[in-house]
């Protein structure tokens, strides 16, 4: 899976919460100023030649959907940042965030309840 710019994420994350929008009811999710419709309309069709989108015709216009699942994606660019970052090591990471956040031991007892819940 190929990995998204900082723009075609932020669409992305529109269309996973919207299930499917046009260009316009994109353009609405977004504080002002509000990016130009040709800019989100090119964004749109570069995802779907990446495989992340597709179209439905609607009328004159068409209606966007995701291809790839939200939690899809994020489980690949997780991987991703273990790898580049942290030699492929969770607990390296999870290590670096716990003391890079100044996480207190009644939080990390509470992040091990949640993982252990979900189990």
């Amino acid at each position: 899976m190929k990995q998204l710019t900082k723009a075609e994420e932020e669409i992305m994350q529109i269309l996973w919460q919207l299930k499917k929008a046009n260009v316009k009811a994109i353009i609405a999710q977004f504080s002002e100023p509000k990016p130009a419709y040709n800019t989100v309309s090119t964004i749109v069709r570069i995802l779907e030649g990446k495989g992340f989108v597709d179209y439905e015709k609607e009328g004159k216009g068409h209606v966007y959907f995701p291809l790839v699942q939200q939690q899809d994606y994020s489980n690949q660019s997780l991987n991703k940042l273990v790898d580049n970052y942290f030699q492929g090591s969770f607990k390296s990471m999870v290590s670096f965030f716990v003391k890079k956040n100044d996480i207190s031991l009644k939080e990390l007892e509470s992040v091990l309840k949640d993982i252990n819940i979900k189990e």
